[in-house]
């Protein structure tokens, strides 16, 4: 069994009796050893490998505890607008895109964000003086909202007479005719319609995806199953391919799509079903929509509106699906926004206690972007999972501002949860946002974007140390995959999943975190990355 040794630079364990060492012996997949060079270099013994860090600084292995991560690939090669901040020039950039493709292809893309362009929703008109000849679909950056042309909503049979289904809306103009925008559900009624990418094409932008979480010392994944309620089981499809050809490189929770919850019953999957590399997660579910879209639900009115959004899934039926799951042993990950939604979940769970089987993995809440004060303790008393974006309070707080105003208190509010004793599992929302969890990091102990705005910190009594920066992306997510036992820090008997650093978070300005990637990323024991072969 190999053994190797890693020395000559700072290892930070997130283990409070020992936070730091100078070296670290692994055999096979397990860490044996940690310490001082000598008495690590006596355990690993004289035929080890060694790696020696010439100073560079090792972290445990971070977990990316929400990313969509087919999507993220496949988006990668769509038409991509995120950060564009000119209309003219999205318009112009989807022109270029059009002349590309073959005759009678579908337009892709994603990344677009209306409130770049003075809050002005996207339109088909506009979209089909750039893209008369094909159809045209573009998913918002939050996946809430579908802008497509005139095309696509011919080929879906949109029409001024087509009734908004539950839990979406077709926008409209003064004459009732769509504008082109589909919110929430309303955006499977084209989505039905779109060709499906390829099996082929799916794994190549999943090995795209993988190789790029691992560049940057993620050496796990929890994976919705998609943006929305009712894709079908594609990605565990994909990730099992990888799994069975011994390409997995990264380990996976892969959550179950809502719209399967009668299936997985029947079939007696359990949350927690499968090994240290992929494993079955919780039941998605959908709450409300996004901050952006206007359809997180809100328990008040939108500043300077008369709507509180959307309830996706109305609460009654919320409590009657995470009751049903929970009875099963499955546990739920409800996609929640809003401070309303998030209410509806945590009632949800706290109904469903009284019938619950023994449950694997804990509940857990995806996103938990505003919240009443009064929800907040709710959390660690009902044992539901803080799953959470950090990068989201730096891209949306501008935003955020506008449309929520002082409730903005108590939005991301990762401090507050963590004093009330809530377990905060941080992720990316990829691909959403980056996938980089040192962009994720820099904005949860900074709250300021990168080039320094605010000063001092958007509501900077929300901030964390680096510390609990890092803890919220090595150590929650194993809580919430019920693996805490054998991953997240760097202690003899633990899975030896770690990532050497270009730089050492705790030694440079709080404000350079996001410069940070891997130089070497390692899991079971195994270089699955390494900058300087590529």
């Amino acid at each position: 069994m190999k053994t190797i040794m890693i020395y000559n630079g700072p290892i930070y364990t997130l283990d409070s009796k020992q936070p730091v060492v100078r070296a670290l012996a692994i055999r096979g997949e397990r860490i044996i050893a940690v310490g001082n060079e000598g008495p690590v270099r006596a355990a690993a013994g004289s035929q080890a490998e060694l790696i020696d860090l010439q100073g560079r600084a090792v972290v445990p292995g971070l977990t990316d505890a929400h990313v969509h991560i087919v999507l993220h690939g496949l988006a990668r090669q769509q038409v991509r607008l995120t950060g564009c901040a000119d209309y003219a020039a999205a318009l112009d950039h989807i022109a270029t895109a059009a002349q590309r493709l073959p005759a009678g292809a579908w337009l892709r893309g994603n990344g677009w964000d209306h409130t770049l362009w003075g809050g002005h929703w996207p339109t088909r008109t506009d979209l089909d003086r750039v893209c008369p000849d094909r159809p045209a679909m573009l998913s918002r950056k939050d996946g809430h909202s579908l802008w497509v042309n005139s095309r696509a909503l011919e080929l879906a049979g949109i029409t001024a007479a087509t009734p908004d289904p539950a839990g979406g809306q077709i926008q409209r103009d003064d004459q009732g005719e769509p504008t082109g925008i589909l919110l929430e559900t309303a955006m499977e009624l084209v989505r039905a319609v779109v060709p499906p990418p390829t099996r082929a094409e799916r794994i190549a932008a999943l090995r795209l995806a993988i190789d790029e979480a691992l560049s940057y010392g993620l050496t796990a994944l929890h994976v919705p199953p998609a943006t929305n309620p009712t894709d079908g089981p594609d990605t565990l499809i994909d990730l099992q391919t990888l799994y069975h050809t011994g390409d997995l490189t990264i380990r996976v929770l892969a959550h179950l799509a809502g719209a399967h919850l009668d299936h997985a019953i029947a079939l007696g999957l359990r949350s927690g079903l499968g090994d240290d590399w992929l494993r079955i997660g919780g039941l998605k579910l959908f709450a409300d929509g996004s901050l952006g879209s206007e359809s997180a639900h809100m328990l008040l009115p939108y500043e300077g509106r008369d709507h509180t959004g959307i309830a996706v899934i109305p609460p009654a039926e919320m409590q009657e699906i995470v009751t049903r799951a929970n009875a099963h042993g499955i546990s739920v990950v409800v996609h929640a926004i809003g401070d309303a939604a998030n209410r509806s979940v945590l009632d949800a769970i706290a109904a469903a206690r009284a019938t619950a089987a023994s449950l694997a993995l804990p509940n857990r809440i995806e996103h938990c972007q505003i919240l009443d004060p009064h929800d907040i303790p709710r959390f660690a008393e009902l044992n539901v999972i803080a799953s959470m974006q950090p990068i989201h309070c730096t891209a949306d707080m501008v935003m955020a501002e506008r449309l929520w105003g002082k409730r903005c208190a108590t939005s991301y509010a990762w401090r507050s949860l963590r004093a009330a004793g809530a377990t905060l599992a941080f992720g990316s929302d990829a691909p959403v946002e980056t996938m980089d969890p040192w962009a994720g990091i820099h904005a949860a102990v900074t709250r300021q974007t990168t080039d320094g705005t605010p000063d001092g910190g958007w509501y900077p009594e929300q901030r964390l140390t680096l510390t609990e920066a890092l803890e919220a992306y090595c150590i929650g997510p194993t809580i919430a995959g019920a693996d805490a036992e054998r991953r997240g820090r760097l202690i003899p008997g633990m899975f030896a999943d770690l990532a050497v650093l270009n730089g050492d978070p705790f030694q440079m300005p709080v404000t350079h975190l996001h410069t940070l990637h891997a130089e070497l990323t390692m899991v079971g024991g195994k270089i699955v990355f390494n900058r300087t072969s590529r």
